[in-house]
């Protein structure tokens, strides 16, 4: 890899209640990180896992640490912790991921040659070093949420005509646009960070991420990712769907919806997402119903969203 001048870069970790993955990711920062120079912040979310004693007792010094008093969130969380930094970027790292092959010093260098892009991000794998797709994403639109009612997004994955939000069968190599990287590897200038005041705090947690890079395409930033800069993100390769995730989930893409669908969609993209449970329960339905024996537990935890729905149909602020 090609020096480049050393520069200053403030990374972020929010910790909650992953001890051991968070420490893990810290001694990786320190370890495959040589070529830029960077102050580590990390913020614990009022962990109830040793966690704050344990990173406090093997980093001392070498991390500026903040100890909440109670779960802020992810996007509160980073906000927070961020008024510390001084670098002149801001990195978000999750505590779940691991950074190898001098992933940082890659991004940072990317962000050096692509200075126009003002968000970058980088590759994610499963600790198995497969592809772990949620790096980077595409907006959501009428007609991803039409396939995604539909079943075609998950019949159909591969394609990304039937599954947009996820970009089809892209294996995240090379250099590409896209309209969000994922706040678990996500580098942004501090200055358009500062300018658009961080994460939207209303969104507790997912979509904060999406909204800041739709936000920030807006004032005419161009977010942009690199498959020479990957990390190990540990995130969902063994998350059972359950009722709770898929309800916040929900939240955060109506939310999404109200902030940056056109007002003339936004009635209509409200109702296709809501239909969504329905659609995911009937199906499991069937196939439930036809021996596939997996497909009986999604079926009920789909309709506990569904009978659940009042907690996030409702959750439609209008724009500001």
């Amino acid at each position: 890899m090609k020096p480049c001048p050393r520069r200053m870069i403030s990374i972020v970790v929010i910790s909650y209640n992953t001890k051991e993955m968070t420490l893990a990711c810290l001694r990786s920062v320190f370890a495959e990180t040589h070529l830029t120079d960077f102050e580590l912040i990390v913020l614990d979310n009022a962990s109830v896992d040793g966690s704050a004693a344990a990173i406090e007792t093997e980093f001392g010094d070498q991390v500026q640490f903040i100890s909440a008093d109670e779960n802020l969130g992810f996007a509160a969380g980073n906000n927070l912790a961020a008024q510390h930094a001084h670098g002149d970027h801001v990195l978000l790292l999750n505590p779940d991921t691991v950074v190898f092959d001098n992933a940082i010093d890659r991004l940072v260098e990317f962000a050096s040659e692509y200075p126009e892009a003002g968000i970058w991000g980088g590759r994610t794998v499963y600790g198995d070093k497969t592809l772990n797709p949620g790096s980077c994403w595409s907006r959501q639109s009428l007609w991803s949420l039409v396939s995604q009612l539909m079943g075609l997004s998950s019949v159909f994955r591969k394609t990304t005509f039937c599954n947009p939000e996820g970009i089809g069968s892209w294996d995240r190599r090379g250099i590409r646009h896209v309209d969000i990287v994922s706040g678990c590897f996500l580098l942004i200038r501090r200055d358009l960070w500062v300018a658009l005041a961080g994460f939207r705090e209303e969104f507790f947690m997912y979509g904060e991420d999406a909204d800041l890079c739709l936000r920030a395409q807006q004032v005419g930033a161009k977010p942009l990712v690199t498959g020479l800069a990957t990390i190990v993100h540990h995130g969902g390769a063994s998350e059972s769907v359950h009722s709770e995730k898929l309800i916040r989930l929900l939240k955060a893409k109506m939310l999404l919806i109200s902030r940056h669908f056109p007002a003339s969609t936004r009635k209509l993209g409200f109702s296709l997402l809501a239909l969504w449970p329905l659609s995911r329960a009937s199906a499991h339905s069937v196939f439930a119903a036809a021996g596939r024996h997996a497909s009986s537990a999604r079926c009920a935890v789909w309709r506990e969203v569904w009978k659940r729905r009042c907690e996030w149909t409702n959750h439609q602020p209008r724009p500001e």
